[in-house]
């Protein structure tokens, strides 16, 4: 299967004040939308920065520019911009990462090997702004051929030990009707993904590091909490477990 008989896709981002790397990430999803029907739907999060002006420059036909009319932190901005979304294949995109060249194929291709797929997650390679040593995780993706260990990665979940995040995520629409709408009392969209993905046993792993992922200081998805937000964090990822449960039964 190559790019010229693949289906169209969409890809999601949430954009807030993202004036300082949005143009290097826009350019490098841009270079592998090669379907007139593809879209990029950028959900702009109220950002009072020149966010929206270096959008409209590009005057692109396959952006599809949305506003808040206020600020509704990322998670709700996510989930609008996945309601929005048209096509079959939906990749979820940040507004400050690069994607690396053939990132769009290897996951569609790997995404659409088998009809049991829903959800894929590749692994990433971090750097951090101005220099210095990127984070680490203690567990990578491994693609296991006979199928996920479920039970483990949602274990590892817990433990916070697993990179699953939203950036480097494609899923088929189908999925929508699981994770849609978003629960109000997540502060993680992705994870809540993952934990569904995986509850459904649906979910695959590509070994392939397929992003660029910035660390910088404005970052959401790295930041330390402290031990009692830790333990609320538990709490909460117990309820999203139950939760996920009950949708898988839809």
């Amino acid at each position: 299967m190559d790019n010229v008989s693949r289906e169209p896709v969409s890809v999601c981002m949430a954009l807030y004040n993202g004036e300082k790397y949005i143009k290097e990430q826009i350019n490098s999803i841009l270079l592998q939308l090669d379907n007139e029907q593809d879209e990029l739907i950028i959900v702009d999060d109220f950002s009072n920065d020149s966010s929206i002006e270096i959008i409209k420059l590009y005057n692109n036909p396959c952006i599809h520019l949305y506003r808040n009319n206020s600020n509704l932190g990322y998670v709700k901005t996510f989930e609008r911009a996945i309601s929005l979304s048209k096509n079959s294949v939906i990749f979820l995109s940040d507004q400050d990462d690069i994607w690396i060249q053939g990132r769009l194929s290897k996951m569609y291709n790997k995404l659409k090997e088998k009809n049991n797929y829903l959800l894929l997650c590749s692994n990433f390679k971090s750097f951090k702004e101005g220099g210095g040593e990127a984070v680490r995780f203690k567990t990578k993706l491994k693609h296991n051929k006979v199928g996920e260990n479920y039970k483990k990665n949602i274990i590892e979940i817990f433990k916070g030990n697993i990179p699953y995040f939203g950036c480097t995520m494609a899923f088929k629409s189908e999925i929508k009707k699981y994770i849609l709408p978003f629960p109000d009392y997540i502060d993680a969209h992705d994870l809540w993904i993952a934990i569904l993905g995986n509850v459904l046993q649906r979910i695959v792993h590509l070994e392939d590091i397929t992003i660029l992922h910035r660390i910088h200081e404005k970052n959401t998805s790295f930041i330390q909490r402290k031990f009692h937000k830790k333990l609320y964090t538990r709490f909460l990822f117990f309820k999203a477990w139950r939760d996920a449960y009950k949708r898988s039964l839809l």
